[in-house]
């Protein structure tokens, strides 16, 4: 039963997982949605995050139902809208924990364009990039991230290009600040992915590979049996691995060395585990959107007024 008492100021509540309960998910079963969805609500519930402070924010596939199954604020955007949405949440809301949750097809085909300016921007978020490979909600379409030669409903005789690596691509965007990988069978891992994402102060990229039970059966199953096709980095500032050194085996690497992240990002088998790419010195674009907000009327009509002043006939 939730006990929550709500007449306390948020900061001297104390929260119930109850208190992120939002509708009951209706994912096939063994959906990976079903983890991330446990990890966010456990991830809400240990950081003590206000529920009416916390939003997430969602485009279109099954990924992007997340929203309704947490009981916090949340906003259903429109098809690969969800990154330019919180973007507009965070620039004039910096009090807010903000989330996005965005599938392979949300993310790296119609919003492929928001998704590259969002690194750039590096605003203060936790984007979950939930890559299943497949356009799952549209019953099995090719996505930008579905393996070459596989066969879909578009392409019955298998998708004839290699598909791009969202890691590389992330990688590669000028000031991007955080990227990170993790798969939805080790929800351990993927709970302190997610952890260690929200510490990030700027925007926090986290590509989740999962399972579609559905559309794409069986196409994990080699790496979800056998750990060894498994590779989890190590670093300080890295993720913590938890129980996951006992049966993944660990390579130290450097998230700070640009060529290094990319030659990991770029690695097809094992799957890297953990923090790939970390970049503390980006600017964060949301630190400008914040200034006009503590400006009075009267500097603000200052302002406006010089830049008028300068096209003035002398």
């Amino acid at each position: 039963m939730n006990m929550t008492d709500w007449t306390l100021e948020p900061r001297l509540r104390e929260f119930e997982l109850g208190d992120y309960l939002g509708a009951a998910p209706r994912w096939c079963p063994s959906c990976g949605n079903h983890t991330v969805l446990k990890c966010l609500q456990k991830l809400c519930k240990d950081l003590n995050l206000p529920p009416e402070k916390t939003v997430v924010v969602s485009g279109i596939g099954c990924s992007s139902r997340l929203p309704h199954h947490m009981g916090t604020y949340g906003f259903h955007s429109l098809h690969g809208r969800a990154l330019p949405v919180a973007e507009g949440i965070r620039a004039r809301r910096h009090d807010l924990s903000i989330f996005v949750v965005t599938g392979d097809g949300d993310c790296c085909a119609i919003g492929a364009g928001h998704w590259i300016h969002a690194l750039r921007y590096n605003m203060k978020m936790t984007v979950l990039l939930l890559d299943n490979n497949i356009y799952g909600l549209t019953k099995k379409q090719t996505s930008p991230t579905t393996p070459a030669q596989t066969r879909t409903n578009t392409h019955p005789n298998g998708a004839p290009l290699e598909p791009i690596n969202p890691l590389a691509t992330a990688i590669s965007v000028v000031n991007a600040s955080f990227v990170a990988q993790c798969v939805d069978w080790l929800p351990e891992h993927l709970y302190h992915t997610l952890l260690r994402a929200q510490a990030h102060p700027g925007l926090a990229f986290v590509r989740i590979r999962q399972r579609c039970p559905h559309f794409m059966k069986g196409h994990l199953d080699a790496f979800v049996q056998d750990p060894g096709r498994l590779q989890l980095l190590t670093d300080s500032r890295g993720i913590d691995p938890g129980s996951l050194t006992q049966t993944v085996s660990t390579v130290p690497h450097d998230p700070t060395d640009f060529q290094a992240a990319m030659r990991v990002a770029r690695q097809a088998e094992p799957i890297p585990l953990g923090l790939v790419y970390l970049n503390e010195g980006a600017v964060r674009y949301d630190e400008f959107t914040q200034r006009g907000l503590i400006m009075s009327a009267e500097e603000k009509l200052a302002v406006i007024n010089a830049e008028f002043d300068k096209f003035a006939i002398v």
